[in-house]
């Protein structure tokens, strides 16, 4: 067992920020290096962490993840890299036998994904990717409540206006990014996997109807199939109002006679015209992985790398759809 997980963090951009914020709160972990391929980025996140108060050492910053990942001293990675740098990068923190905390989606295409997947299994690694709702109050309690219970229905959106005025950004770049569905939505495909189940079929229609510069579709309907027998449908958009992120990660779950409604770290029940919200003890990712790391226990991790890549494959069927003109696609089919 470890007194404390010394960290290495690759990729300092504003997802990586809020790990360090995390990390630092925690009295087992420490960060003793950071990496950027922007040396003024990685510099930064160094000053960050030491703290004004300078109560923790300054880490070394790196803009080569390989020249970090040569130290000896290090018991896990954190990895925080837009979609489309996945890959060599994890391939080389497994081949260095480290665990790693990597953050969503996990792959921009499922040969990539199911490559790591692979390498992960071989080496018996401890994983956790940054689905990080999972393990907030809500979706326990939601979880808590659903377990074993019939469900019938459920109906999520992930609705925002991260399109507006930002066409040259990676993340509406469908090459980049694979869109909405893949960059953003990826939660709440995943959060439906955790409550209902896993899903059988997939189907999507999509259309641009405000952002003319992207060539990303702007407005996404997709209907699912889940193996448990229950029947959902997803919209997107993100050309809704930029200052309004309350429409993001909602999901209306029918079941027996009652209606669960789940929002980003709320659940409430609605029976017999009355209302009550429901609640339960909830952890931080960063709290959850470093202490698997630290124990050799990962029993507490809800999104190993595994159940990540299955997520990824909903996103990635349901752009797979669209592009056929709304061909309904099995997930079962390999």
């Amino acid at each position: 067992m470890l007194a404390r997980v010394r960290i290495g963090m690759i990729g300092c951009g504003g997802n990586a920020r809020g790990h360090m914020n995390s990390l630092r709160t925690i009295a087992s972990a420490q960060i003793v290096a950071v990496c950027d391929l922007t040396e003024e980025r990685a510099e930064q996140m160094a000053d960050g962490v030491a703290g004004e108060e300078n109560d923790r050492p300054r880490p070394t910053a790196y803009t080569d993840h390989r020249r970090l990942l040569e130290r000896d001293d290090l018991d896990a990675v954190w990895i925080s890299v837009p979609v489309f740098a996945h890959g060599q990068l994890e391939m080389d923190v497994v081949d260095r036998g480290l665990p790693f905390l990597v953050e969503k989606p996990v792959a921009r295409d499922m040969a990539t994904g199911r490559e790591i997947e692979a390498a992960v299994q071989a080496k018996g690694l401890l994983t956790c990717v940054g689905y990080q709702l999972r393990y907030m109050s809500g979706a326990q309690a939601a979880w808590a409540e659903l377990d074993g219970k019939r469900i019938n229905l459920v109906v999520g959106q992930y609705w925002s206006g991260s399109g507006r005025g930002y066409p040259k950004t990676w993340p509406l770049q469908m090459a980049k990014s694979g869109g909405q569905l893949l960059e953003q939505a990826t939660h709440t495909f995943d959060m439906m996997r955790y409550l209902i189940g896993e899903v059988a079929t997939v189907t999507c229609r999509a259309t641009s109807r405000v952002l003319d510069q992207i060539d990303c579709p702007d407005v996404t309907i997709t209907t699912l199939e889940f193996a448990c027998g229950a029947l959902g449908s997803m919209t997107t958009t993100w050309a809704f109002d930029p200052s309004d992120w309350s429409e993001t990660n909602v999901l209306h779950i029918l079941y027996e006679d009652k209606l669960l409604q789940w929002r980003t770290d709320q659940a409430t029940l609605r029976s017999e015209c009355q209302t009550q919200p429901l609640d339960a003890p909830g952890r931080g990712i960063d709290e959850v992985f470093v202490e698997g790391v630290r124990t050799g226990d990962g029993s507490g991790i809800l999104t190993p790398y595994s159940d990540a890549v299955r997520s990824l494959a909903v996103s990635l069927a349901a752009n797979e759809s669209f592009a056929a003109g709304g061909k309904s696609i099995d997930l079962n089919r390999d």
